[in-house]
């Protein structure tokens, strides 16, 4: 495997990252972080005619909306 153009080093292949791996970088370099921080959480696809369907994958450990653990009604 190549190696890779890291922002702020300098190494002899200047070729850029890919944004996936722009995205597993940026999301295990906190403290803390794990492999599954960088896990995929939506899949994308593309339907033709200019339609994109974005759907948040099931075995996504965060999804959007109220926490279904929580059982107060506001």
């Amino acid at each position: 495997m190549p190696v890779r153009y890291r922002l702020g080093m300098t190494d002899s292949d200047q070729t850029p990252n890919t944004h996936d791996e722009n995205r597993h970088d940026q999301l295990t370099t906190a403290p803390n972080a794990t492999e599954a921080d960088a896990a995929p959480r939506i899949d994308v696809t593309d339907q033709g005619d200019g339609v994109t369907r974005i759907d948040i994958r099931d075995d996504a450990a965060v999804r959007p909306g109220a926490d279904p653990e929580d059982t107060e009604q506001g």
